[in-house]
């Protein structure tokens, strides 16, 4: 028998056709009775909630239903907003929680001991408070790794990958990548103009923490070299890579893309701020180093481009609204049937439910040896034959 209760929330950043999914839920369930609880700020909506306050219950919880969702599809970010939570180490806990309650942790920070505290007891006290039979948790491998702990403590939990990096384990697809491939691609060719005028080298710093898929696709598709994090490069014999292609092209204009976390030889990434609760810092920019390299070792003159947060704004294309209705309608069809512990996914081309990923196994990362080329610093088009449609398997 299908649930009767079922909760949604979405978690880390935000990327277009995330409201596809909530709405395609909500509209779902409504056809069997079920009833959708919209957990908002992601995790936190169940860390931070007090279900005895009426104010706080306002804040954090939002039944959803067709008449408060009809329209949200059609603009991207997401509509039950978002955060990074872990509630796996929470620093500071909300005032009515007893810190005696939780097991807890202790790290550094600043040289200074800072306590970190498990409150999944309590997540799963709210959610046996809001009667929710399922959890459909909406994220990357970060959230997703909390959904797979989740899992394991008796809470029935579906996952739905999303992520510009496309970068989870065991599917081809994450919902937010196609979107920002478009917008990628789009922001490189306006700018061609502006750099093949002043005739300079442009360089395009794009998302890529740890995997270089969002690069390599859009490198496939504008015909530029990349670099990404899988495959340290070499400095020099990228600058003159980039200089031969200027001289031989008749505006007299080179490209390379890089991921955030692309290195060279030598080079380590600045990391600033403090870490996340999943322990990531920010990164530096490094376009802006690879700018002030290549005037240090040539007279060329650079312009350094940021794709990164404008990949996530704005609507869904065609490719991510599909995948996002789909996902939603496979993850209702897991609840009918009574399955739990399952992501949706796309393997070998095809829709599929498989395993929450194993957090442990961290994210999936682009196979050098069949999908980049390591002397050009290009991606390999030849040898497709036969690939599904994303060009690799998860």
């Amino acid at each position: 028998m299908s649930a009767r209760r079922i909760g949604i929330l979405t978690g880390g950043g935000d990327v277009p056709g995330l409201n596809s999914v909530i709405k395609s839920v909500v509209y779902r369930a409504s056809e069997i009775n079920c009833d959708v609880i919209g957990i908002r700020r992601g995790w936190e909506g169940l860390t931070h909630v007090n279900l005895d306050e009426s104010a706080s219950r306002l804040r954090y919880i939002l039944p959803l239903n067709r008449d408060n969702t009809r329209t949200i599809d059609r603009t991207g970010g997401t509509f039950l907003h978002t955060t990074r939570t872990n509630p796996s180490k929470i620093k500071k806990l909300p005032d009515f929680l007893n810190p005696a309650d939780f097991p807890s942790s202790q790290t550094t920070k600043n040289g200074q001991p800072v306590v970190l505290y498990d409150v999944t007891s309590q997540v799963l006290k709210n959610l046996e408070k809001l009667q929710l039979e399922y959890l459909v948790a909406i994220g990357g491998d970060d959230t997703l790794s909390y959904a797979a702990k989740l899992d394991k403590t008796g809470m029935k939990v579906i996952a739905i990958p999303k992520t510009m990096d496309n970068d989870v384990r065991n599917t081809e697809y994450c919902i937010g990548f196609s979107t920002a491939i478009t917008r990628a691609t789009e922001a490189i060719n306006r700018q061609r103009t502006t750099v093949g005028s002043h005739e300079r080298i442009g360089i395009f710093r794009i998302f890529g923490r740890d995997a270089g898929y969002t690069a390599l696709y859009t490198a496939y598709v504008t015909s530029t070299r990349c670099c990404i994090p899988e495959q340290k490069f070499d400095l020099e014999k990228l600058i003159q890579l980039l200089l031969t292609e200027k001289r031989s092209n008749p505006s007299n204009y080179s490209l390379v893309i890089l991921s955030e976390g692309a290195e060279w030889e030598g080079y380590h990434i600045r990391e600033t701020g403090e870490a996340d609760a999943y322990g990531h810092r920010k990164k530096a920019n490094v376009g802006e180093d690879l700018s002030d390299e290549i005037k240090k070792r040539t007279e060329e003159e650079t312009i350094v481009s940021d794709l990164t947060y404008d990949l996530r704004s704005g609507n869904p294309d065609f490719l991510d609204k599909m995948v996002a209705s789909t996902f939603a309608g496979m993850a209702m069809d897991c609840i009918e049937r009574g399955q739990h512990g399952v992501m949706m996914a796309i393997c070998g081309g095809c829709y599929a439910a498989v395993p929450i990923p194993d957090p442990k196994l961290g994210p999936r990362r682009v196979d050098v040896d069949t999908m980049y080329n390591t002397e050009r610093y290009r991606p390999v088009y030849a040898n497709k034959m036969g690939l599904p449609i994303f060009l690799t398997r998860a």
